[in-house]
């Protein structure tokens, strides 16, 4: 597996979850200050310096469990509330809609072409706050820095790990229903036609070389489909046409999504009791939570802040079946854990979150926090 996979895993969920709350944002009407400061905000969170420093480490992967963690804390970052079960469907919609992506890409290395079209995306959301802007264009060097020089190979071993980490993930979405690109158990329908890798050739011909490498023949062949040529090759600098249309916005107000749970994912990991076995990625999966978790300061309920809650379904009926319906062993109940000062909470947890905020301000005390990790896990774990 591939120890760059995580920056791209993040970016790309986290672009994917952009476009999901923009498009709710505009079909409830929400007003255009309250919508920009939603966007803005878990922006900034996204591409806080120091959470990116630990993410961007060379490093395994990260449970379904610690990410699940992150998005939920992300979705908070600002005035948004969402109920138990939008959540559950807006990580489904961002899971699926990444998964469809990285099996589509031609090439793998197109896979860092359609990070580049969220992160575009990403830019065209905060192209009015200079601040929020600089932060993004930070990443964006630092993702050209990192990944442009990669051999094709390494991006072979990167698709691998996402397609690995995705594969017990089938839930049904209305969009790749109705497109017919989806079938009724969850499962994608890939083409077998359109342009080719760039680089390579319509298939359909075998040439035959002698031993010194000279043309002797060549045999055509039916390939099957209705292939064409790829016109260029997507832009991988700042700016540039990125031609692939991956990663771009597939969602409108006028062209809702609704999730369902195929039959087959009774028995996927994402809906699954989680393995209660000894992680040794366990510490550093929480010092990278210990980053975002310690970054944020979620506004109480109510009113008096001027919250308010986004329903990812047509009706507050539907989403209050949806939670009813919801598996009593989704490991998802975990994440209702709160990083506030509010003391009247588990004392111990309140402490621990306490030291993750004070190693924001000092760096050189972030082992404070890596102490705790045991602890923490152990509390995670049981709820």
């Amino acid at each position: 597996m591939s120890s760059r996979t995580l920056p791209l895993l993040f970016i790309n969920l986290g672009g994917e979850m952009l476009y999901i709350l923009d498009q709710r944002l505009r079909a409830q009407s929400i007003p255009a200050d309250k919508a920009k400061k939603v966007m803005n905000d878990i922006i900034s969170t996204m591409f806080n310096k120091k959470f990116l420093e630990e993410l961007l480490k060379p490093q395994e992967l990260y449970s379904k469990k610690a990410l699940r963690t992150i998005f939920d804390r992300l979705a908070h970052a600002s005035i948004m509330r969402l109920n138990q079960a939008s959540m559950d469907k807006l990580y489904d919609l961002m899971t699926m809609a990444f998964k469809y992506q990285v099996l589509l890409c031609p090439r793998p290395r197109d896979i860092l072409l359609v990070s580049f079209n969220h992160m575009d995306a990403i830019k065209e959301f905060v192209k009015d706050t200079a601040c929020i802007l600089s932060q993004v264009d930070e990443m964006y060097q630092q993702l050209i820095e990192m990944y442009t020089p990669l051999p094709s190979g390494e991006f072979q071993l990167i698709r691998q790990t996402l397609l690995i980490f995705f594969q017990d993930m089938h839930i049904r979405v209305s969009i790749f229903l109705r497109d017919k690109v989806q079938n009724s158990n969850g499962r994608f329908v890939l083409p077998i036609s359109g342009p080719v890798p760039h680089g390579t050739k319509i298939p359909g011909l075998i040439r035959m070389h002698s031993c010194t490498g000279e043309e002797t023949s060549q045999l055509q062949f039916n390939n099957g489909g209705n292939y064409t040529a790829a016109l260029c090759e997507g832009s991988f600098e700042l700016f540039g046409d990125r031609v692939t249309k991956l990663g771009t916005n597939m969602y409108s107000v006028c062209r809702p999504v609704e999730t369902h749970m195929s039959g087959t994912s009774k028995h996927s990991a994402q809906h699954t009791k989680v393995n209660l076995a000894p992680n040794p990625l366990a510490k550093e999966e929480l010092n990278l939570l210990a980053k975002l978790m310690g970054g944020l300061e979620v506004p109480k309920g109510g009113n008096a802040d001027g919250s308010f809650r986004v329903n990812l379904f047509t009706t507050d009926e539907e989403e209050e079946e949806a939670l009813k319906s919801r598996p009593d062993e989704l490991s998802y109940g975990f994440i209702n854990i709160q990083a506030t000062k509010d003391q009247t909470a588990n004392t111990e947890l309140a402490k621990i979150i306490g030291e993750f905020s004070e190693s924001r301000e000092t760096p050189d005390q972030s082992s404070c926090a890596s102490s705790k990790g045991d602890d923490l896990l152990a509390m995670m774990d049981g709820l």
